[in-house]
């Protein structure tokens, strides 16, 4: 595929959410950062880079929360 038939495709909602989650826990390769820029859009990564900060955060306040709650037994 070249440069110029991958700049016309947009990215599936499954590369956006990968790229997001790799990005996140900082192992995103050159090669999907790169790609990302070039056919991505701001708006959709900025709202699925939101959306991932609130489910971690979440997912980490209620571990912590089960742990504190199984630690008093």
């Amino acid at each position: 595929m070249d440069d110029e038939q991958q700049k016309k495709e947009k990215l599936s909602p499954w590369q956006v959410i990968s790229s997001v989650f790799a990005a996140g826990f900082g192992v995103q390769s050159s090669r999907n950062r790169e790609r990302d820029f070039k056919q991505g859009r701001l708006g959709i990564f900025v709202a699925a880079g939101i959306i991932f900060t609130l489910l971690f955060i979440g997912t980490v306040f209620f571990v912590v929360q089960m742990v504190l709650k199984n630690a008093g037994h």
